[in-house]
């Protein structure tokens, strides 16, 4: 964390210098969000950051979500998480996923343990699998949006009415706000609005919207619950086959007692909903009981139980373009979340996906708004993350209807197995790749960074900071505060001296891009911020003769950023280089998004290539002559 580059202030640093945002009309306002769910607090987490844009969320929900549903957290959610800064309080509170194991009918009748795996394979990220109450995640978020420069609250009490589009207007949004429980009716105007409500989105509705799919109409069951069982896996994920009571997943839950358990029942029939069979806990109990006989069950007490029925749902835009409320030729209306896709629990990816498309809309609205990008980028939020959404509800099918399936031959219960071994790349969330695109580049030579993947997200490794010694994670440097980010990774004889190629490159890049697209007032890497990892150790570099952009001076002081180059860890934790493929003898730069996803890789003699990529997103800072 960076703090006193305008003075000296004491108290909590996480606490953001406030911008008056408050005092604004909300009546008009830069974007609008509606639901506080996930999706809504991750982008509204993240708007908040920007003193110099006006947001509101609002929810129709009186308060805070204080129960929430969804609980298995990602390993890419949780490197987002450290984006945001509360990655360590999560990792504090949670249960942490470190093995699943695979339960199916004995021979001489109940259960056994046909097999037990790594959850996480190892260097698939520097996070863990964590579970935690969908709440808590919440409250983080609420805690970041107080600290942040425009002090965002959510209002409560208010739930859309409507919308509709003012063509030409600065404001070309209306909604109208319904209050609930005593609060006002209102209206605001927007530049842009966001739906994160839900399955039953009234902002799809007004677009015009609907999710498409169908439902697989099997019938299951989840319950938290307290409970004494002689079970010896009760704390490790666990995926349970019975020979004909049915199936359980089971998910240990934070605070080192409390387990989730997803239940199978019986099939609906065809006019059926899950509301029709009235589920009741103690049905779910019993079921339980049978699944896991010979084993004990008794359960103390239902923390919360529901029933559902599997469905694979996705809208065909995540925009309002070519929908009822189509504007102009760019995007103003969007959904994320549940309003616009749909799936079973069971692989633990809805809050995952839904945080991962506001993350990935958030820095985009941003930089528009900032005057940094043309209205333009705003098209590739649904052209992302419409077709992640697709990969998902088709996962999501395969996976329902391998863990429903009736056949317990040896080789269909080992196919189960394999396909959690295989895809547990996939629901760790760090599968996700882009495809080449206005904010993708193409044409990239991969070979100089390996397994630094274009369209994927970037990969951290150990380092160690040169300026102070401290060992720790490269991408823990990319917060959620809309920069791009140039990583250099020098070739194994530079020292960062003049001459050298990553003296050059800063030099370039330093005069040319980063200067164009930067304020006159405004840090020099208020944009892009530039770093460097060197192949020497650091107690073999100077940080003296280091090119000037890695050592800039910020801030009303005009302070320097000590923290912008480092080297590689030689403790034996992991050589940088080697884990991620980069080549030790031509070295890399690789262009990194504001949601941390690689957008190219360049030679580092290539600035004009990596310059001319950035040209066609980002636009030259009005400020300047």
């Amino acid at each position: 964390m960076q703090y006193h580059y305008d003075g000296f202030k004491p108290g909590d640093p996480s606490v953001r210098t406030e911008s008056g945002a408050e005092d604004r009309d909300q009546s008009r306002v830069d974007v609008l969000i509606i639901g506080c769910g996930p999706a809504g607090l991750t982008l509204a987490a993240q708007l908040a950051q920007f003193s110099d844009i006006t947001t509101r969320i609002v929810e129709r929900k009186s308060g805070p979500l204080e129960m929430g549903q969804a609980d298995g957290i990602a390993c890419r959610s949780m490197e987002m998480f450290e984006a945001f800064g509360f990655a360590d309080r999560v990792k504090k509170e949670a249960y942490w996923v470190n093995e699943t194991c695979f339960w199916r009918p004995a021979s001489d009748g109940g259960i056994a343990r046909a097999g037990r795996i790594k959850d996480v394979e190892d260097d698939l990220s520097e996070m863990p699998h964590t579970i935690l109450s969908q709440a808590r995640v919440h409250d983080f978020f609420l805690e970041e949006m107080a600290k942040a420069p425009s002090r965002l609250f959510p209002d409560y009490d208010l739930e859309l009415d409507g919308l509709r589009m003012e063509q030409g207007a600065t404001h070309p949004v209306v909604a109208q706000l319904r209050g609930l429980n005593g609060t006002m009716d209102e209206v605001v105007r927007a530049k842009y609005v966001v739906g994160c409500d839900g399955a039953r989105s009234a902002v799809r509705k007004a677009m015009g919207l609907r999710l498409e799919g169908q439902s697989a109409r099997q019938l299951w069951g989840v319950m938290d619950v307290l409970a004494v069982t002689d079970f010896p896996d009760i704390r490790l994920k666990c995926a349970i086959q019975s020979a004909d009571a049915g199936s359980i997943l089971i998910i240990p839950r934070e605070g080192g007692t409390m387990v989730r358990l997803y239940i199978e029942l019986d099939a609906l029939k065809d006019d059926e909903r899950a509301a029709d069979r009235n589920v009741t806990s103690e049905m779910l109990i019993q079921r339980a009981r049978a699944i896991l006989s010979p084993y004990q069950f008794d359960v103390k007490e239902v923390v919360w139980c529901s029933a559902y029925e599997i469905g694979q749902r996705v809208s065909a835009r995540f925009d309002n373009l070519g929908g009822a409320l189509h504007s102009g030729d760019d995007p103003h209306v969007f959904i994320a979340g549940d309003a616009c896709h749909t799936h079973s629990p069971k692989a633990g990816q809805g809050m995952n996906v839904s945080m991962a498309d506001t993350f990935n809309l958030g820095w985009k609205l941003a930089a528009v708004l900032r005057g940094q990008a043309a209205p333009a980028l705003l098209k590739s939020y649904s052209e992302e993350r419409q077709a992640k959404a697709q990969e998902l509800i088709d996962f999501d099918r395969d996976m329902a209807k391998l863990f429903s399936s009736k056949d317990r031959k040896s080789s269909e219960e080992a196919r189960f197995q394999a396909y959690f071994q295989k895809h547990g790349r996939y629901t760790a969330g760090v599968e996700t790749r882009y495809d080449p695109s206005g904010v993708i580049a193409a044409g990239c030579d991969q070979s100089l960074a390996a397994g630094l993947l274009v369209g994927a997200r970037f990969h951290s490794a150990p380092v160690i900071r040169l300026a102070d010694a401290k060992p720790m994670q490269l991408g823990h440097v990319m917060r959620a505060d809309g920069r791009w980010r140039v990583i250099l990774f020098a070739d194994e004889g530079d020292t960062g001296a003049a001459g050298g190629a990553v003296a050059n490159v800063c030099d370039a890049l330093a005069s040319g891009t980063m200067a164009e697209v930067t304020g006159r007032d405004a840090d020099r890497d208020a944009v892009i911020d530039l770093r460097a990892v060197f192949q020497k150790g650091h107690r073999h570099l100077d940080l003296g003769v280091m090119p000037a952009a890695l050592r800039p001076a910020k801030g009303r002081l005009g302070l320097i950023d000590y923290e912008k180059i480092f080297c590689i860890d030689l403790s034996g934790v992991g050589d940088l280089f080697d884990m991620r493929g980069i080549d030790r003898q031509r070295g890399a730069m690789v262009l990194i998004r504001p949601d941390q996803f690689v957008a190219g890789v360049y030679a580092l003699t290539d600035y004009a290539g990596l310059s001319a990529f950035l040209d066609q997103v980002l636009l030259p800072d009005r400020s300047l002559p």
